[in-house]
């Protein structure tokens, strides 16, 4: 967030003044953003919403910026209790205020626990500290969020209805195209129009069955790099949407598509595809990939327009890097329209030989949605990834019925994926070939490449790693080294024509 270096109202100038606060203050620093300004103070921060109505929020009334200040502490508190602390009055005058003081309140705002400014991740990224770990931290917990933190949507609420989910996406080609000089950027916006709207059309019968399916919750609704931290070792997330329920009551995969696009327009392909990734192996939502595109397109939308009202209030070089940065939303959305090419991998190889590592690596420098055995057949069973089903060999969640539903599951999951459009890799073992000619089928029926990944590793190594592994304890594998030696007496080798198919992976 730019600091606002002219033009305040006499309100924030003066809120700069450590006397105006009713705890001891060091120098105010002022953050501005579009819609509000925070003051820091050291100890605590204070948001203060500014009196604009800008269609997709109104706080032109001071019952309306309270209200939303409520809003704002209740939802919050749901991601970061330990942040959002109250609702504060400014009493006094715009010349001399007093923050949280005794007579009449003219303006209000949120109290906040401070944190460092430069603990937020997209600091964090522009300095080069951002890791892996910081983008599985934000999957997890999202995911978690989802799955427990998050109301669903009413039957008989607006909420994920088609029509409701198309006004923001309007809205966004509405409020963007007059900030566009350039007929080149005009004519640019109106193709995602004309994308957007076909889309829309497609998929709306898949939209309600998401609400109908408790799809749509309560989200965030506001995800992106911006709005996470990293607090005391661990991820912070703040600042959801409280303004406007519509941008907050959405389908969880609306949710997803801004920090995956955030990524993707950092230049971090490779952290996007790992972060999309763990939130579907840890949510198991494949099948809401159909929306991901539509999203992911209208999220860079969002923030398109964000910068475009950023024009209009600001001048010189900020001006022109706003400016930029609509350009620049517009080339991730056209690209994003674009079809991907779509592939079918499957790997091969005894428990140990590397599969989930070098998978994990081409899904981020290929991109592709990966699906492993390993948690598939635990979520069909109702555990954990991690949890450990005590099943011996060949037995319970590893006898034949079972194996025989994973993979079944695995190539309708892997038939979906391919139906939207988003390559696959899936994570197995495939010892048999049954189950190797089970996914070619997938692939044939939509005629799209496939691919074997062969794993050919020395059985000495398969065994240290898997002991190692076991010790572990940190992956969904429960193979141990009776496993593997039941692999080695059963599997199948692969037939001279499977050869074409396949890729040897060095591992």
């Amino acid at each position: 967030m730019p600091e606002l270096k002219d033009d305040l109202p006499q309100l924030i100038r003066s809120l700069r003044d450590p006397a105006c606060y009713d705890h001891a203050a060091g120098p105010v620093r002022l953050i501005e953003t579009h819609i509000s300004w925070v003051l820091l103070t050291g100890e605590f921060a204070y948001k203060v919403k500014k009196p604009l109505n800008l269609g997709f929020l109104d706080f032109s009334s001071l019952d309306k910026r309270l209200h939303a200040c409520c809003d704002e502490v209740q939802l919050n508190r749901r991601l970061a209790p330990e942040i959002y602390l109250d609702v504060v009055p400014i009493t006094g005058t715009p010349a001399a205020p007093r923050v949280n003081g005794s007579g009449e309140t003219f303006e209000y705002a949120v109290k906040m626990r401070q944190f460092p400014a430069d603990a937020t991740l997209d600091r964090l990224d522009a300095e080069g500290g951002l890791t892996a770990r910081h983008v599985e931290a934000i999957a997890a917990t999202l995911a978690r969020f989802h799955r427990e933190g998050c109301a669903r949507a009413a039957a008989d609420s607006p909420w994920g209805d088609p029509e409701k989910v198309w006004q923001p996406v309007a809205q966004n080609f509405a409020q963007i195209a007059p900030r566009l000089d350039d007929p080149a950027d005009r004519q640019g916006l109106d193709a995602l129009q004309r994308w957007s709207e076909a889309e829309h059309a497609r998929l709306a019968p898949l939209m309600a069955a998401r609400k109908r399916d408790d799809f749509v919750r309560e989200c965030h609704g506001d995800l992106h790099l911006g709005n996470l931290a990293w607090v005391d070792d661990q991820l912070l997330v703040f600042d959801c949407i409280e303004f406007n329920p519509e941008l907050r009551w959405i389908d969880i995969q609306s949710e997803v598509a801004f920090c995956y696009m955030d990524l993707l327009q950092r230049g971090h392909a490779d952290w996007a595809w790992l972060f999309l990734n763990a939130w579907l192996e840890q949510s198991g939502d494949y099948a809401g990939l159909a929306l991901l595109r539509y999203y992911t397109v209208y999220r860079a939308l969002v923030r398109a327009k964000v910068a475009a009202i950023r024009t209009a209030q600001t001048a010189g070089p900020e001006r022109d890097a706003a400016l930029a940065g609509v350009r620049s939303l517009l080339s991730l959305a056209t690209t994003l329209t674009r079809p991907r090419p779509v592939r079918l991998d499957i790997t091969h190889g005894l428990s140990g030989s590397g599969k989930t590592t070098v998978t994990r690596k081409l899904l981020q420098t290929a991109g592709a949605i990966r699906l492993r055995s390993d948690v598939e057949r635990k979520r069909l069973a109702g555990l954990d990834a991690l949890a450990k089903s005590s099943s011996g060999v060949g037995q319970q969640l590893y006898a034949a019925d079972a194996t025989r539903r994973t993979y079944d599951h695995l190539a309708r999951l892997a038939g979906g994926i391919l139906d939207a459009d988003w390559p696959v890799i899936v994570d197995a073992t495939f010892t048999s070939r049954w189950q190797r000619d089970l996914l070619r089928e997938a692939a044939r029926t939509r005629k799209v490449e496939f691919r074997i990944l062969d794993f050919p590793v020395p059985v000495a190594t398969l065994r240290e790693r898997i002991v190692q592994r076991s010790h572990e304890g940190k992956d969904a594998s429960e193979a141990d080294l009776a496993v593997l030696q039941y692999q080695l007496d059963t599997e199948e080798p692969l037939g001279a024509d499977e050869r074409a198919d396949i890729v040897s992976i060095d591992k």
